[in-house]
């Protein structure tokens, strides 16, 4: 009860109830909404049930589900538009208020337009999106009024189904906001032209639905306050719409930032904490009704802030809530440094989402699992040895020691983390120190017994009487065979990020996976990150906050500070630099690359590094780079020689992470592979 006090006293305004007249909120979190891949599997009733459960157990006062179609042309997968659908959602429904009555479940109603994915899609005009699939087919009169009807009966189902509201998202590139931008709509009819034609879509939806739905049913309105396009929305536009939507009859206005297809980054971890709250503060000023803003806010000091400044009336915290179902309980229970911190880095959600793969987290990969990989009480406790503290042998040995498990954790390190300690250095993944900070917290709770600065053979594990050792001792670099590989301009990727080596004005990257990118990135920046600074971070993407332009974009090439060296980045297979990078993410590290100078060439074939620099044949060619500093990160080794000697010797020996596969550092997969390990030991 004291920790509670003391929570209700150190976040009053996160812990507040919002009164929407007709109900209450009991806090000012949601989870917003986020399509997980669930909505569209054979048992999604079950599986959304438990994943939504688990949410709101853990604390949230307002759940908003994945995107649902109102149509069949509205999207792939999930939709609700006929009565024998509603039966599914209820599944849902009744679990969510099963596991808390106030906690409210509001379904989004999203029809894609344009970026549908088939060639039925329809927009207002037939103007293809540039990163949709097909050219849309124009609606006509009568389907326009067909698609409304589609929404508003889709509310009445939703209602039917037994959600508490409804959220209608009227942003990023989807049918409604193509009806809102001009260079999206080139109709000349009621429903095109002038502005108050082009915002007729949206508040008609808005007005019919709460004319269907009846007073006492959430209808919340997600407006795109920031499209972050050349040719978007201007501010004025914003305020009018938003004060239709809420004459309209909607009782809370989400806002939303960046259409998919704008080159701005918006919740990637290079994107400062709630880098757009303080354009939502500006909207809450003109409107009457509750305000939600939402991007990077992962923490609930950050909640806080934002609510205190004035800048909303509630916070969304979506991805956060993939990362730690508990966040708002721990946070009520004072219990903040047990939070594991969502870190932005869009590997497991994102990056799945838009590759069609079910979505889950990085550092929980639990997420949309929950009713396969289950942490249970071990049958019987065993010792086991974890050697290796980083990814992998902290996800194993935390979630062993969960079970009942008794742990002992070794690394010959003097902190845990391994590539983690390395990934936290390079500027924009700051936020990679709260996973080692979640972890470090988890290695107390669970009553691990830590021992770090200690290199252990076979022989002790074998004499230390452990059940079984899981083997987690990552990578070694991998040094390529070319002449004058030790040649002092020569440097290892680590000593580089480490700060032990030193790097000249130019530089040569051999290898162009995500650590050459990670490499690139450090050697060139110059002062604040971005990550950590509001500022700088408008001004390296062209955002101008203060004056809100046209879609909030000023239109002038970005200004991205560098260091001025001359850097060229290599990679033996031919193509682009960076394919293989994220989804979501990569296109932002390339092109932020771009814009500090540095060149990239693939296709590059490596055959001496010497006083001279480092020499090449390029298509065949031969090619000198005259460079001061040749970087390695022409990859990884497993480092498997304790696994080998254990096996030897007979010892129950198991291989997990980097150690088990080090084709490219990938933290999502050794995390994920050592929980699963985990859960079954």
């Amino acid at each position: 009860m004291n920790a509670q006090m003391n929570a209700l006293t150190k976040y009053p305004h996160l812990f507040a109830p919002l009164d929407l007249g007709f109900t209450q909120l009991k806090n000012r979190v949601l989870m917003g909404s986020m399509h997980t891949g669930l909505e569209d599997v054979e048992n999604a009733g079950e599986r959304m049930a438990e994943f939504f459960a688990e949410r709101a157990r853990g604390g949230v006062g307002m759940i908003i589900t994945g995107g649902i179609s109102p149509s069949p042309a509205g999207g792939r997968g999930a939709k609700l538009t006929n009565d024998a659908e509603v039966a599914t959602h209820r599944i849902v429904t009744d679990a969510v208020h099963a596991a808390d009555k106030d906690v409210k479940i509001v379904m989004q109603i999203l029809h894609s337009g344009a970026l549908a994915g088939t060639p039925d899609c329809v927009a207002p005009s037939a103007i293809k999106s540039r990163i949709g699939a097909y050219v849309p087919n124009e609606l006509d009169a009568e389907g326009v009024e067909g698609q409304i009807e589609n929404f508003v009966r889709c509310a009445t189902l939703a209602q039917a189904a037994g959600y508490d509201g409804v959220e209608i998202i009227g942003s990023a590139g989807y049918l409604i906001s193509t009806f809102l931008v001009e260079k999206t709509n080139q109709r000349t009819d009621e429903w095109g032209g002038s502005w108050e034609n082009r915002m007729r879509f949206a508040v008609e939806i808005v007005r019919r639905t709460r004319a269907a739905v009846g007073p006492n049913f959430i209808v919340v309105f997600r407006i795109s306050a920031m499209d972050m396009l050349q040719g978007g929305l201007a501010w004025d536009e914003v305020v009018s719409l938003g004060k239709a939507i809420e004459a309209a009859g909607a009782s809370i206005i989400s806002t939303h930032f960046c259409w998919h297809e704008a080159q701005v980054p918006t919740i990637a971890t290079m994107v400062p904490r709630a880098a757009f709250a303080g354009v939502t503060g500006r909207l809450r000023k003109e409107l009457g009704i509750p305000l939600i803003t939402s991007n990077r806010i992962n923490m609930p000091d950050v909640a806080e802030a934002v609510l205190a400044a004035g800048d909303a009336d509630l916070v969304s915290m979506a991805r956060p809530m993939l990362a730690d179902a508990d966040l708002i309980k721990k946070t009520l229970e004072g219990r903040e440094d047990e939070i594991n911190t969502c870190i932005a880095c869009n590997q497991a959600c994102l990056d799945h989402t838009f590759t069609g793969r079910m979505t889950s987290c990085l550092v929980n990969p639990r997420a949309c699992r929950e009713t396969e990989l289950k942490i249970e009480p071990a049958t019987a406790s065993k010792r086991i040895a974890v050697v290796g503290a980083g990814p992998a042998g902290l996800a194993y040995a935390t979630t062993a020691a969960q079970r009942g498990h008794e742990v002992t954790l070794f690394d010959a390190a003097d902190e845990i983390g391994g590539q983690f300690n390395l990934a936290k250095r390079i500027p924009g993944k700051e936020e990679f120190v709260e996973t080692l900070r979640y972890f470090r917290r988890m290695i107390d709770v669970y009553g691990i017994t830590l021992k770090l600065g200690t290199r252990v053979d076979a022989a002790s594990l074998k004499a230390g009487g452990f059940d079984e050792v899981v083997v987690a001792t990552g990578i070694a670099p991998r040094r390529p065979d070319i002449d004058g590989i030790d040649h002092p301009k020569a440097v290892s990727y680590v000593d580089v990020i480490m700060g032990r080596a030193p790097v000249g004005q130019k530089v040569a990257i051999m290898g162009a996976g995500g650590i050459g990118f990670d490499v690139a990135e450090l050697i060139t920046h110059k002062g604040v990150s971005a990550a950590l600074d509001i500022d700088v971070f408008a001004k390296e993407w062209g955002i101008d906050f203060k004056n809100h332009p046209r879609g909030g974009v000023t239109g002038v090439e970005p200004v991205v500070e560098s260091s001025g060296r001359e850097v060229t980045l290599l990679q033996r297979k031919s193509g682009a630099p960076g394919k293989g990078l994220g989804k979501t993410t990569g296109w932002t590290h390339r092109l932020t690359l771009q814009r500090r100078g540095v060149q990239m060439m693939g296709g590059v074939e490596y055959v001496r590094i010497d006083d001279e620099g480092l020499h090449t044949l390029v298509n065949g060619e031969p090619v000198l780079l005259d460079v001061d500093t040749v970087i390695i990160c022409a990859g990884q080794l497993p480092a498997r020689d304790l696994y080998d000697a254990l096996v030897a010797q007979g010892v129950n020996a198991t291989l997990i992470g980097g150690a088990f596969e080090a084709s490219e550092l990938d933290a999502k997969r050794a995390i994920n592979q050592a929980t699963e390990l985990a859960v079954a030991a």
